[in-house]
C-alpha cells in the first residue's frame, strides 16, 4: 500500500475520534486562528489536510469562505455533516492531495494546515503548490508537532509517532520548516512554540495502535536515556509532552519589488 492510500486507510476509520478529540477540537491556537481572521469577511480560506474539520470551523465564522480539503473522504463525511449540523454553510469539502492541489493561482487569502504535514508525502512540493495557490498578499500558517533539534530527542520523538501511526512520515524541526518554506518562497513573518500534552492511552486508542506496537512504545520510552524522559515528561503511564509550533509566513516577494514596498518588514522576528 502506498504512502497516501495509507494514510487515508488509517484516517477513513478514525474520523468521528479526531472529530471527538479534546487535543484537536480545542486549543488556543484556534482562538488565535479566529483572531486572525476577525474583520476579515471577504477572506477565502484553504484548510489543507483539514482532518476532521477544526481549523476550518473556527475561521468559518469570520471569513466568506472555507474549503476543507483531505485525502480521506471519510474524514470529509464527518467535516460536511458538522459543518451542517453547525450550520455553516460557506464551508465546503474536496478531496485530494496537499501536493497537487486543483485550485486556480491565488485563489485564497490565507492557507492554514493544522496537525497535517507530518503525514505529507513531499511538503516541498506541497508548500510550492500553497505558493500558486495564494494571492501575493496572503498568508500561511502551518500548526503542527515539531521535532527538536537534538538528534537524541528527535530519533525518539520520530520512533514513537510511526510505531504509534504508520502513515507518519516526519514531525519537522523548526530549522528544516523554515529552509522549506524559503525554498518555495516564502518568508517567515511569526512563530510559537508551546507544550502539547499527550495522554498516552487516547493518543494510541485513536489511531487504533496494534497492541504489539503500543508495547513497543511503552518499551522505548521505559529504556529512554533520563535527558530525553525529562524533555518530553514522560510518566509512569507514558503520558508526556511534545513540542507544537505555529508557523506563519507571507509570499516572498522578488528582491526589487521587495524593496519598493517594504516587504522585509515581514522577515522573521
Amino acid at each position: 500500500m502506498d504512502q497516501q492510500k495509507l494514510v487515508g486507510a488509517q484516517f477513513g476509520v478514525a474520523a468521528m475520534d479526531y472529530l471527538q478529540s479534546p487535543t484537536h477540537a480545542q486549543g488556543a491556537d484556534l482562538q488565535r486562528l479566529r483572531a486572525l481572521a476577525d474583520g476579515q469577511r471577504d477572506w477565502r480560506v484553504l484548510d489543507l489536510g483539514c482532518g476532521a474539520g477544526h481549523a476550518g470551523f473556527a475561521l468559518a465564522d469570520e471569513v466568506r469562505e472555507v474549503t476543507a480539503y483531505d485525502l480521506s473522504a471519510e474524514m470529509l463525511v464527518v467535516v460536511a455533516a458538522e459543518a451542517q449540523r453547525r450550520k455553516l454553510a460557506n464551508l465546503r469539502t474536496q478531496q485530494g492531495v496537499a501536493e497537487t492541489l486543483p485550485f486556480a493561482d491565488a485563489g485564497f487569502d490565507l492557507v492554514v494546515t493544522r496537525f497535517s504535514a507530518h503525514h505529507w508525502v513531499d511538503v516541498q512540493r506541497a508548500l510550492r503548490e500553497v505558493r500558486r495557490v495564494l494571492q501575493p498578499e496572503g498568508r500561511l500558517v502551518v500548526i503542527d508537532v515539531v521535532a527538536p533539534e537534538t538528534p537524541l530527542l528527535d530519533t525518539l520523538l520520530q520512533s514513537i509517532e510511526v510505531l504509534r501511526d504508520a502513515s507518519h512520515v516526519r514531525d519537522y524541526r523548526y530549522s528544516e520548516w523554515e529552509a522549506m518554506l524559503i525554498l518555495a518562497g516564502f518568508i517567515i513573518s511569526d512563530q510559537q512554540a508551546w507544550k502539547l500534552p499527550l495522554c498516552f492511552e487516547s493518543w494510541v486508542g485513536r489511531m487504533r495502535t496494534p497492541e504489539l506496537r503500543v508495547a513497543a512504545i511503552r518499551s522505548l520510552c521505559a529504556a529512554a536515556a533520563t535527558e530525553v524522559r525529562d524533555y518530553f515528561a514522560i510518566q509512569p503511564n507514558n503520558d508526556c509532552a511534545i513540542d507544537a509550533a505555529w508557523i506563519e509566513a507571507v509570499p516572498r516577494l522578488p528582491d526589487a519589488l521587495r524593496r519598493r514596498t517594504g516587504n522585509d518588514s515581514f522577515l522573521r522576528r
